[in-house]
């Protein structure tokens, strides 16, 4: 796939577009392009991991993460700006009785910023349609089998409100460094399709 202005009708209508805005000055030249490049290079699931093994180490960030995750983690030095667009941040917590898992119904909705790209799979019709009508078995073909009595919670993106998975802290893990805890967070299971 071409990564040029001109392959096909609509990258035509959105040069138009760039064109119109760099002419009258809203936007420099290559503004746009730079702004979308440094957008996707500063989102990776390692900014994930990073807030999760904070709240791992952490329970006062921990109880800030959970009541107002779009405010916790600019501590952190992150945000969940999207050019000039704000989008809220949920940050739900799994628990031994509990497990959530996030889903984007319509489209993909996802927190490119604190994720990275999200993967194929998230935006597969088959993902978006049967992760709400049988979560238990979709999450067994993801390999995670979840004992009878854990509930599933299945949250549905939008543009309005993200949200990001707070996996549990893996036993056996009380040694490590947080860095060396945010090497155990899964991009999976900050999606909530493993369980780290």
């Amino acid at each position: 796939m071409s990564t040029t202005h001109d392959d096909g009708p609509l990258a035509a209508r959105v040069r138009h577009v760039e064109t119109l805005l760099e002419e009258r000055g809203w936007l420099a030249d290559g503004e746009l392009d730079e702004r979308i490049d440094a957008f996707a290079a500063g989102g990776s699931p390692a900014n994930g991991a990073a807030i999760v093994a904070r709240a791992w180490v952490d329970p006062g960030f921990r109880e800030r993460l959970l009541a107002d995750a779009s405010t916790a983690i600019e501590e952190l030095g992150m945000s969940m700006a999207a050019g000039l667009q704000v989008q809220p941040l949920v940050a739900v917590a799994n628990t031994a009785d509990e497990h959530h898992v996030v889903v984007c119904t319509l489209c993909s909705c996802y927190p490119v910023s604190l994720l990275g790209p999200s993967p194929t799979w998230y935006k597969s019709e088959a993902y978006r349609s049967r992760v709400v009508r049988d979560p238990r078995g979709v999450l067994r073909e993801f390999g995670l089998e979840l004992p009878d009595g854990v509930r599933i919670t299945v949250w549905d993106a939008s543009a309005e409100t993200r949200y990001m998975v707070v996996p549990r802290r893996p036993e056996g893990t009380d040694g490590l460094s947080e860095q060396e805890l945010a090497g155990l967070v899964t991009r999976k299971g900050l999606i909530g399709t493993a369980a780290v």
